[in-house]
């Protein structure tokens, strides 16, 4: 923390998507136009679950859970950078641009775990579907959902303090429209052997462990389906998978 009390700099430049002022309203538009529909497709997603008692299952729950995680992650950059727009400015503070770094990590990390943890409850589903209620207990709901946040919390406070150790001593534009560590890193005269060793360790780590999770609970899956006999059968199964499966894709 010494050294990131001796750093000359307190501010970052934001340079965005475009320099070009016709590009920019262009951008700011189609951003603002994405945000919003984001914003009211994953709060409309909380309140039918939440309102609607069928809906009070493990895979709602989960896609609810997930909805706000969503928006709390389209929150963390887009607001910064539509408000920068109209001030005509581009700066963001140190103190801010970890603040966004911490909760860029914490809600990516939990839209993997999520999804990891869907694609078990749609495992459970298709595999054993007898023992579905008995499995997917909702002590057990309530207990991967925390210990998703927890590990999330921690691994971004990991990254965010290893990023708070660092100077920056001259150079404070940011070719991005948001706080990423990668030209974070790229800026700081400090050694950031360390940040970089855990980036690609424990970060690595982090992002492949629910992708295996998610794999191999889809290749269960499959090997499943393809046991069933009657074609409108295995199209059923398929079915309960395929918009986590469409998530899924566009997440990685």
């Amino acid at each position: 923390m010494t050294q990131a009390n001796q750093s000359s700099v307190s501010e970052f430049l934001l340079l965005g998507l475009s320099r070009q002022p016709q590009q920019q309203q262009l951008l700011f538009g189609l951003f603002l136009s994405m945000y919003l529909a984001t914003v009211l497709g994953n709060l409309l997603i909380i309140l039918a679950v939440s309102t609607d008692s069928r809906l009070h299952t493990p895979m709602y729950f989960f896609l609810s859970n997930l909805s706000f995680v969503d928006f709390c992650f389209s929150s963390t950059t887009v607001p910064k950078m539509l408000t920068n727009h109209i001030l005509r400015s581009q700066t963001i503070s140190v103190s801010g641009c970890l603040t966004q770094i911490y909760f860029f990590f914490a809600f990516a990390d939990m839209d993997n775990f999520l999804l990891a943890v869907m694609a078990y409850d749609r495992f459970v589903a298709v595999c054993h579907p007898l023992h579905y209620t008995t499995k997917m207990t909702p002590q057990l709901c309530a207990l991967m959902l925390a210990g998703s946040w927890v590990i999330a919390i921690l691994n971004a406070l990991l990254h965010t303090l290893l990023m708070a150790r660092l100077s920056f001593c001259a150079d404070n534009v940011i070719p991005h429209f948001y706080c990423d560590v990668t030209p974070l890193l790229k800026l700081s005269c400090s050694d950031t052997y360390l940040n970089e060793m855990m980036i690609l360790t424990e970060g690595g780590l982090i992002m492949f462990t629910p992708f295996a999770c998610i794999l191999g609970s889809y290749i269960h899956i499959t090997c499943a389906v393809l046991r069933i006999p009657s074609t409108k059968g295995k199209w059923k199964a398929f079915s309960t998978c395929g918009s986590h499966l469409a998530v899924v894709s566009l997440f990685y």
